[in-house]
């Protein structure tokens, strides 16, 4: 099939790539021309495992990138990627995806074809029929038998992106029509997974239902966590016998500093507001918001009552990326500690694998360290936020500390004076 992709940020580039890896002609359309320059000369501009080898395999055979929405002629099928970050009043930003549906329907307008627009970006429940869909229409001067519309959520976890794009769960896929349906079905031929069927409201609600029950077994978790390290008890041994339930399973129960990256807060919250304006009251989405954003403090305590005032401490930071496997440091949990440190005075020396550089966009004066021993040395304390598995080989080196305080955020450490969070 022929398939234009538009966006080529982290969605919109593990999509294109994969397609091209299918067996499909794949256009990708981004607008921005740094990004697209990059993205063409084979640098992805963001950490994916496996990404840049598939974007050298397939760029320019069976996949193109260009700056305009006639990448691939002749597409049969759109894939709308664009970001829909959170708003200032905890709404999605749907500013991309509306000019995004402008120039597409402006591109389709000399089309006589039947097309398919599938939307892949995150949106309220009624975007796709409320927004997308007339707005494609209106700008192509289309019938809207002309044009058939799809919602099909991503569930890709950063650090597994490309893996669970060929291997994933499920694929879901919501239609006005049979017909679309099927069209945007062909396109993951070759990948075996169930494929859910249904109307576009409801695909469009299983994605932020789906992460914001996620981001709910992590904050249980956390609660648990903390009431258990009061009592004395080691909450992963609690979590993994709960996690043998198969009706619970042991996925995202692992207690530590909370969530963050680029979709559960932002989704959890948007969820939250979909809920408040049609007048429901969304406590356990709330509760799971706030147990969320408590988490990281729970750190500062601990360290508090193990070293003091914080004043002209040098406090190590091992961990800036949310996660690990990525570069994406979106309301990574590093965050507000380090800000918090910041303000009682300490100063921090950071390391991270992979997510210096983005930190230090958001984060200037702090000392970013190239080593894991360099943010070590002479430290009154290290905290560590991130589960890279080089931190879990540490031992000796925390010997170049003043004192072995050691607190950690995600449990990963295997030395034996070290103390987490909530265990």
């Amino acid at each position: 099939m022929k398939i234009s992709v538009i966006g080529g940020g982290y969605v919109g580039l593990v999509s294109a790539v994969c397609f091209a890896q299918l067996g499909h002609t794949v256009g990708l359309i981004e607008i921005d021309i740094d990004r697209a320059s990059s993205i063409s000369r084979g640098s992805p501009q963001i950490y994916e495992k496996g990404l840049e080898a598939l974007l050298s395999k397939h760029l320019e055979k069976s996949l193109h990138v260009s700056t305009a929405y006639d990448a691939i002629p002749d597409t049969e099928i759109f894939f709308i990627c664009v970001g829909t970050p959170e708003g200032d009043n905890g709404h999605p930003d749907l500013s991309m995806i509306q000019s995004a549906c402008q120039s597409l329907g402006r591109s389709l307008i000399d089309m006589d074809s039947y097309h398919v627009v599938v939307v892949k970006s995150t949106v309220p429940p009624g975007t796709t029929e409320g927004l997308v869909v007339p707005t494609v229409l209106e700008h192509s001067q289309r019938a809207g038998d002309e044009i058939g519309f799809c919602m099909n959520p991503e569930f890709l976890r950063e650090g597994r992106a490309v893996e669970d794009f060929m291997h994933p769960d499920r694929i879901v896929i919501g239609s006005n029509d049979s017909r679309a349906g099927d069209w945007a079905e062909s396109a993951y031929r070759g990948i075996e997974a169930p494929i859910v069927r249904t109307g576009i409201k409801s695909a469009e609600m299983i994605k932020y239902a789906s992460n914001a029950f996620l981001a709910t077994k992590i904050s249980f978790a956390n609660e648990i966590g903390n009431l258990c390290k009061r009592l004395g008890i080691d909450v992963y041994e609690v979590m993994e016998g709960v996690g043998m339930d198969h009706r619970i399973s042991p996925h995202f129960l692992d207690a530590g500093a909370g969530f963050g990256g680029s979709c559960f807060p932002k989704d959890l919250s948007a969820l939250i507001h979909l809920a408040e304006g049609m007048n429901e009251e969304p406590l356990i989405l709330r509760s799971v918001q706030n147990v969320n954003e408590r988490q990281p403090a729970r750190m500062l305590e601990l360290l508090q009552k193990k070293i003091g005032s914080l004043e002209g401490k040098r406090i190590a930071v091992l961990g800036l990326a949310f996660k690990n496997d990525t570069d994406d440091v979106r309301q990574s949990r590093s965050i507000p500690v380090i800000l918090s440190l910041r303000e009682m005075g300490a100063r921090i020396a950071a390391y991270d694998p992979r997510a210096n550089d983005n930190m230090k966009k958001m984060i200037h004066d702090i000392e970013y360290c190239s080593r894991a021993t360099d943010a070590l040395r002479d430290a009154d304390a290290c905290l560590l936020m991130t589960e890279w598995p080089e931190f879990g080989l540490l031992d000796e080196e925390f010997d170049l500390m003043k004192n072995r305080v050691i607190i950690e955020g995600r449990r990963i450490l295997s030395c034996q004076d070290k103390e987490g969070i909530c265990w």
